[in-house]
């Protein structure tokens, strides 16, 4: 299945019998059939008629906006999701239950801590002149994956998470050469070339999983570990968290490799941003780390719904 990303200013979208076409300015563009599409995604003022909304729920396609300048300026149209109602008022339920968020909670931090571990061999044998950062923060991450177990309560898991997300930045600026400016996690607005590629990788990967949930029948807005926030698709936040090691790997991969250089971003008062060359190294090589992460998380999704209804089943046997 594809991602079409659209980044171009003023292009325009129709559909054209079982494809779907973008002209920029006179010029039409590879139709791509709407049985090979997953998702659309606009970075840039597209036109198009309600008829392409229609077509592209109808047919399961998600279209979604996403902004690096403003993050608050997104939105997903969704197509119709799953409707088996009973696993909705089973996931209400569930988000009300402390031992079941608990358990949940501590299943995501220690799958997130060991891929962030994994992480930090590799950096190693890359990097052995930062051996002191990075074992250092090493056994951060050990020492709260072995505290997850006598967590009693979710605001110790955040805590938790925090100094290990603390220790794993702290490694990454150790690792990332000075010149990038890089010295934590900073979001809003990202101050330096880094930040500007997590936060933008994070929200379409955010994205991604609000789809697969939603199809799934589940309700994206209601997490187990993340609480509940106007606005926010805490489901998602939740698992993600199991994936961000993977775009924090590809990350470092980008900056390593050179792949993504200092000349790709430009800086104004709103912060650092990709700019248009930059943007498509950007979604041209990140696109092949979403696909596959894509895949993991519908198989993510489905292993929640079963044990959703094996606790479900558990209780109605009790």
């Amino acid at each position: 299945m594809t991602t079409l990303y659209i980044d171009h200013k003023n292009a325009a979208l129709a559909v054209e019998g079982a494809t779907l076409v973008a002209r920029l300015g006179e010029v039409r563009q590879r139709p791509v059939p709407l049985a090979l599409l997953e998702r659309v995604v606009c970075l840039a003022n597209v036109q198009l008629d309600t008829s392409v909304l229609g077509t592209l729920a109808e047919h399961g396609i998600a279209f979604s906006v996403a902004s690096q300048r403003k993050p608050q300026r997104r939105a997903v149209l969704l197509g119709s999701g799953h409707n088996d109602a009973s696993i909705r008022l089973l996931h209400y339920r569930l988000a009300q239950d402390s031992t079941w968020r608990l358990a949940f909670t501590r299943q995501v931090l220690a799958a997130k801590f060991a891929a962030h571990l994994r992480l930090l061999d590799e950096m190693l044998v890359e990097r052995a002149d930062q051996r002191k950062a990075l074992t250092d923060a090493q056994q951060q991450l050990r020492a709260q994956l072995a505290n997850l177990a006598s967590a009693e309560s979710l605001a110790s898991l955040l805590g938790m998470e925090g100094a290990a997300a603390r220790a794993m930045f702290g490694a990454f600026a150790a690792v990332l050469p000075v010149a990038l400016g890089f010295a934590g996690r900073k979001r809003r607005p990202p101050p330096d070339p880094v930040n500007a590629t997590l936060s933008l990788a994070y929200t379409l990967l955010h994205n991604r999983a609000v789809q697969i949930i939603h199809t799934h029948g589940l309700e994206p807005l209601l997490g187990f570990y993340h609480e509940t926030s106007f606005g926010r698709e805490s489901l998602a936040s939740d698992l993600i968290e199991v994936w961000r090691p993977h775009i924090d790997a590809w990350v470092w991969e980008c900056f390593r490799t050179q792949t993504l250089r200092e000349h790709h971003f430009k800086m104004d008062v709103n912060g650092c941003f990709l700019d248009k060359a930059g943007r498509q190294v950007f979604f041209a090589s990140l696109e092949t780390r979403l696909r596959p992460l894509g895949r993991a998380m519908r198989w993510q999704v489905r292993g929640l719904i079963k044990a959703m209804r094996e606790w479900e089943q558990g209780e109605v046997t009790a």
